[in-house]
C-alpha cells in the first residue's frame, strides 16, 4: 500500500515583510509536520508576497528572497517535501517560480507558464512566461539547480506543478504531467476573492484530480495582502475526483494548514482503468528531476468525500470586507477608522463593517487573540469586550446643515449606538454660510439655488471634509470614503466631500446590492453574530444626498435613474464594452417595461456622465475587489480622462428614435 500524508498551507503575507512572511512560512511547515504530513504546498510567491508590483524587478528583493528560501529549506524541511514561491532572474528576465525543497535542499524550480494579465492581475509587466518543455539551470552558491517546465521523481513518487493561472487555461500543464505518470500536483496560487469564485476553484481542483488521476494540492493566500486585492484562503486537497480536505475561508489567523492522507495506489489504479489514458512512452525524461528521497508512507486512513458548503453572497461580502479592514488596520498600523455618518445607506454600511470586523475577529481568535493581532493600537489595552474594542476603533460624526433632517440625524445616532461607535454630532451650517457669503462677495452677487444649484450642494459636502479629517488626524485613525461603485460610475459624488478618505471599502460594490445587503443585515446578519435591527431607520429611507432644501424632496434616483437600471447599464457598457446603441438594444430586451424614450434618455445620461467623470475615479481612495465589475482605473478598468465622449454614437442613438426603429 502506498499512502502519503499531504497538506496545504494558507498564509497571510505582506509584500517584502521579510520577517513576518518567513515566520508564517515556518509556522505552516511546523504545523504540517506536527500533523504528520510529509508533503506541503504553500501559496504562490509566498516568500516575497504576491503584491510586490514593480519591486519584483529589484535585484535586491530577488536576492533576499533566495536567502530566505535557502535558510527555510535547510532549517525546516528535513524529512519533508515543501514548495515555496519566489521571483527569480535568469538571463535578463524575471520568472514567477515555485521552488521544491526536499529534505533540507532546494532540488529544482518550476517557472510559471501562463501569466495572469486580466482584471486586477498584471503579471506580464513583471514576469516572462516560461516556454513549454524547456529546462535549464541556475547557478546559486556554487550549485547548479534545474529550472523550467519540470517534474520531480522522489524515489518513485512523481510530483508536478500548476501555478495558479496554469490551471485556469485550456491547455493546462496538468494534462501533459498526467501522461508522465504524475502522482501529486502542487498548485501554489494567489487567487483573490470574487463572489462565487471558490466553487470555480473547487471545480478546477477536483476535476484536475479526476482527469489527471492524481492527488491535487491547492494552496492560496489569505487576507488583505497589499491594499486592494483580498484573499479568502480556501485551500483544497482533492484525490481521484473527490475533495478530501479544505481550509475554512475568511480567517483572521496568520496561518492555516489542512491535511489528508492520499492513496497513491488508488489514483494510479484510476488512471490505469481509463481507456482514454495515453501515457507518453516515447518522450525522454530530461524534464524529470530525480531526487534520492522516499516520501514516508503511512498506514490506512479513511478516504471519504467531504461535504462542502459556501456562504451566501451577503455573508461572503461582510466577511471579506471585515477581513480586508482588519488587515488594512493591522498592516498600516493605524489606530482605527473614522466614518462621516450621514444617516444614509453608504456610511451606515461602513460603520457596520467595522463592527463586523471586530465581532468576527473576536469570534475566531478570542478577545485577547484579536487584541494581540492589533497590538499596535494602544487604546485596546483595557478593552474588555467587542463593544469596548469597537468604541476604541471606530469614530463617527453626523454633520448637519440646515438641509439635514431629523430622520437622518436619528438614523445616524441609532446606527452609531448599535455598533458601539464613539459618536459625535457637529453643526457645520455656519461654515457653509461663511463660504457662500465669501464667494458671493467676491462675485458681487448672491448665490442662489436657481442659478448655483450644484455649487451650493457641493460646498455642503466639502465643508464636512475638514472636520472628519481632523478627527482622523487627532486620533491617528483612517478616514473612510463612503462612495459606492454606482456613484463612481456616473460621478455622483463630491470630490473632497464624500470622497474624502484613505480607504473606500464599498467602492467595489453597486448601490442596489448594498441596499440589499443592509436589509439582510437588519433581518439576519452574519452567522453567530446576528442582525442589526437599528438599520431599519436607514433602510426605510429613499437614498438621498440631502444637499438641497428639504422642500425639494431630493433623492439619489431622482437625480440619476433607478439604481438597478444604472447598474445594468454599467454592466453592458463598461464590463461588456458595448456601444450606446448596443446597450440600449440589450436593455430594451431585458427590461421591456421601461418606456423606450425614457430608457434611451437614461442610457444617454449614463454614457455622458461616465466619460465626464473619469477624472474623479482616478482620484478615489483605494477600494477592495469583490467581483468582475470593479471601476478602479489603477488596477482594473482603464479609461481615458479625455475622450470623444461617445458623441457620434449618442447622436446616432438619438437619431434612431426619430427613425422609429424600436416603435417608440
Amino acid at each position: 500500500m502506498h499512502r502519503v500524508h499531504v497538506a496545504v498551507g494558507i498564509l497571510n503575507q505582506t509584500p517584502f515583510a521579510w520577517e513576518e512572511n518567513e515566520r508564517n512560512i515556518r509556522a505552516a511547515i511546523r504545523e504540517a509536520r506536527r500533523r504528520g504530513a510529509s508533503m506541503l504546498c504553500l501559496p504562490e510567491l509566498c516568500i516575497t508576497g504576491y503584491g510586490c508590483d514593480d519591486m519584483f524587478q529589484s535585484a535586491g528583493l530577488q536576492e533576499r528572497a533566495w536567502e530566505v528560501l535557502e535558510r527555510v529549506a535547510a532549517e525546516e524541511t528535513e524529512g519533508m517535501v515543501v514548495s515555496l514561491g519566489l521571483p527569480l532572474e535568469l538571463r535578463g528576465a524575471v520568472y514567477n517560480c515555485a521552488a521544491l525543497c526536499v529534505d533540507g535542499q532546494v532540488v529544482g524550480l518550476v517557472a510559471k507558464r501562463f501569466l495572469a494579465g486580466d482584471g486586477i492581475h498584471y503579471e506580464p509587466r513583471w514576469f516572462k512566461a516560461w516556454p513549454r518543455g524547456v529546462v535549464t539551470h541556475v547557478e546559486r552558491r556554487g550549485r547548479r539547480i534545474p529550472i523550467g517546465d519540470l517534474a520531480f521523481d522522489l524515489s518513485g513518487l512523481l510530483v508536478g506543478f500548476e501555478i495558479c493561472e496554469d490551471a485556469w487555461v485550456a491547455a493546462r500543464p496538468g494534462a501533459r504531467l498526467s501522461t508522465q505518470g504524475i502522482d501529486v500536483i502542487f498548485n501554489p496560487s494567489a487567487s483573490h476573492f470574487a463572489f462565487g469564485k471558490q466553487a470555480v476553484r473547487r471545480q478546477i481542483v477536483v476535476e484536475g484530480s479526476r482527469a489527471f488521476g492524481v492527488t491535487y494540492l491547492y494552496a492560496n493566500l489569505l487576507g488583505n495582502e497589499a491594499g486592494r486585492a483580498v484573499y479568502d484562503g480556501g485551500g483544497i486537497i482533492a484525490s481521484a475526483g473527490s475533495p478530501i480536505a479544505e481550509t475554512t475561508r475568511f480567517s483572521f489567523a496568520p496561518v492555516q494548514v489542512v491535511d489528508a492522507v492520499a492513496d497513491v495506489d488508488f489514483t494510479r489504479l484510476q488512471r490505469a482503468r481509463s481507456a482514454s489514458f495515453a501515457p507518453d512512452v516515447e518522450g525522454g525524461d530530461e524534464d524529470i528531476v530525480r531526487v534520492e528521497f522516499e516520501v514516508p508512507r503511512v498506514g490506512p486512513a479513511a478516504f471519504e468525500r467531504i461535504e462542502l458548503s459556501d456562504y451566501g453572497k451577503e455573508e461572503a461580502f461582510g466577511r471579506i470586507i471585515a477581513l480586508a479592514l482588519f488587515d488594512y488596520l493591522r498592516k498600516s498600523r493605524a489606530q482605527g477608522y473614522v466614518v462621516s455618518l450621514s444617516g444614509g445607506a453608504d456610511s451606515a454600511a461602513c460603520a457596520c463593517l467595522v463592527r463586523m470586523m471586530v465581532d468576527l475577529a473576536v469570534q475566531e481568535l478570542g478577545l485577547e487573540g484579536a487584541k494581540e493581532r492589533l497590538g499596535h493600537v494602544a487604546a485596546l489595552e483595557g478593552a474588555g469586550d467587542a463593544a469596548a474594542m469597537t468604541k476604541a476603533l471606530l469614530t463617527t460624526a453626523y454633520q448637519a446643515t440646515r438641509n439635514s433632517g431629523d430622520v437622518t440625524r436619528g438614523a445616524a445616532r441609532a446606527v452609531a449606538e448599535a455598533v458601539g461607535a464613539d459618536h459625535h454630532e457637529l453643526d457645520v451650517d455656519a461654515l457653509v454660510e461663511r463660504y457662500v457669503g465669501m464667494i458671493g462677495e467676491a462675485l458681487g452677487r448672491e448665490l442662489s439655488w436657481e442659478r448655483d444649484d450644484l455649487t451650493l450642494q457641493n460646498i455642503q459636502a466639502r465643508v464636512r471634509g475638514p472636520s472628519v479629517w481632523m478627527l482622523a488626524n487627532v486620533r491617528r485613525q483612517i478616514l473612510m470614503a463612503t462612495s459606492n461603485r454606482s456613484e463612481a460610475a456616473v460621478g455622483y459624488a463630491t470630490m473632497d466631500g464624500d470622497t474624502c478618505g484613505g480607504i473606500s471599502p464599498i467602492a467595489g460594490i453597486d448601490k442596489a446590492f448594498l441596499r440589499q445587503w443592509l436589509r439582510w443585515l437588519e433581518e439576519e446578519g452574519v452567522a453567530g453574530i446576528g442582525p442589526v435591527p437599528a438599520l431599519e431607520a436607514v433602510n426605510a429611507q429613499q437614498p438621498t444626498a440631502e444637499l438641497r432644501p428639504q422642500a425639494e424632496g431630493q433623492t439619489d434616483e431622482g437625480d440619476l435613474m433607478p439604481y438597478p437600471l444604472l447598474d445594468a447599464i454599467e454592466r453592458v457598457a463598461i464590463r461588456d464594452k458595448k456601444m450606446p446603441d448596443e446597450a440600449y438594444a440589450i436593455l430594451r430586451a431585458e427590461q421591456p417595461e421601461i418606456a423606450p424614450a425614457q430608457l434611451r434618455a437614461w442610457v444617454d445620461k449614463f454614457y455622458r456622465l461616465w466619460c465626464r467623470n473619469q477624472w474623479k475615479r482616478e482620484r478615489y481612495a483605494p477600494s477592495f475587489h469583490v467581483d468582475d465589475k470593479n471601476l478602479d482605473p489603477k488596477t482594473w478598468c482603464r479609461f481615458p480622462i479625455l475622450s470623444g465622449g461617445y458623441a457620434l454614437e449618442l447622436r446616432e442613438l438619438e437619431e434612431s428614435a426619430g427613425a422609429g426603429s424600436d416603435g417608440a
